[in-house]
């Protein structure tokens, strides 16, 4: 029998038909070479103060903020279809904004409530809680702003006090996503000092000053505050290499797994950040990313179920453990065996 070229990293293979490999049903999920499931999922929420409380996100379609009371039903309805994570955002009151982000360490801020109220009903649920300013900042950066430009010391001082708070309300898995330098060293080692050796890192190492983040500012009421931008702190669309160096740094300082944001526009990056360091790698199938899919599926130019699907699985064929998507609760039922 005659044989195809030899690749060292495929082998040999007769000279056959692929399409054979392909004919059924059966055929292609015994052969499919990624899985996806409701193991895969983390679930991005928004939380909002008050009880019985929803609220619609206009340019995220099936998004909706909501209250503390109704986030912990919405978790244990995720539980129940075996989404293992959730990631916690707080919607808070443009009167709790100040330049200093005073309210981002507060114990009893709305972040905190939210993180004890799901981890009393939910205990073995995976708390993935944020850990940067911008929710917290009347002019809407990630870090403290001081004649004009981004602090970075002063601001990683007050990150630590936030994770602090958070690790203390509850959450087991800090994720600072405000890309300031040497703050992963700063938070394992406050972390640690304080008892909280079991609280891991998932660092937003490889994320990008990117469009795509529109909705989910609009979500959280930080977009209309934004002064300026983020470029000086995000990293560069144009850059990869970049990304290696800085997913480097935050291991060596002590990141438990590493997360590259945003997600398909970026796939060669996690597919780098796996090969190189072979870390627990995330990456976030952002607001936009989500929104875009959502608005065509509305509108009839895509099927959204499988849009939806495809654009998940990409993840895990680029090398993601697991993947951060407001799709998760209605992608969990859908692969409900």
């Amino acid at each position: 029998m005659t044989t195809g070229p030899i690749d060292p990293t495929l082998g040999t293979y007769p000279a056959s038909r692929m399409r054979r490999n392909r004919s059924s049903d059966p055929v292609r999920r015994m052969v499919a070479e990624n899985r996806l499931s409701a193991d895969d999922f983390i679930w991005p929420v928004f939380a909002l103060d008050g009880q019985n409380r929803r609220q619609k996100v206009d340019s995220m379609p099936g998004v909706e903020r909501l209250s503390v009371d109704l986030l912990v039903e919405a978790a244990k309805e995720a539980a129940g279809l075996g989404i293992p994570a959730l990631a916690i955002f707080p919607v808070v009151d443009p009167a709790r904004k100040t330049d200093g982000a005073e309210e981002s360490w507060n114990p009893d801020n709305l972040m905190n409530r939210a993180i004890r109220a799901v981890r009393a009903a939910c205990p073995e649920m995976m708390l993935v809680c944020d850990v940067a300013l911008d929710p917290y900042t009347s002019h809407g950066h990630d870090g403290l702003l001081r004649d004009g430009e981004i602090v970075n010391d002063e601001t990683v001082a007050v990150l630590c006090r936030q994770a602090l708070a958070q690790a203390e309300a509850g959450c087991d898995t800090i994720a600072p996503s405000d890309m300031m330098d040497g703050r992963i060293a700063a938070i394992r080692g406050a972390l640690d000092g304080a008892g909280f050796q079991g609280v891991r890192i998932m660092a937003y190492a490889a994320k990008y000053a990117s469009a795509f983040y529109g909705p989910f500012r609009d979500a959280v009421g930080s977009k209309s505050a934004l002064k300026g931008d983020k470029r000086t702190y995000q990293m560069d669309p144009a850059n990869s290499d970049e990304a290696l160096r800085e997913v480097a740094k935050d291991i060596a300082e002590g990141a438990d797994m590493v997360m590259v944001k945003p997600g398909m526009p970026y796939l060669d990056i996690v597919r780098r950040v796996k090969d190189a360091f072979g870390v627990p790698t995330f990456a976030y199938q952002v607001s936009g990313e989500y929104a875009m899919l959502m608005g065509a599926a509305e509108r009839g130019w895509l099927d959204g179920d499988k849009a939806m699907a495809e654009a998940l699985m990409c993840f895990k064929r680029a090398g993601a453990n697991g993947i951060l998507t407001y799709a998760a609760v209605d992608m969990a039922r859908k692969l409900r065996p």
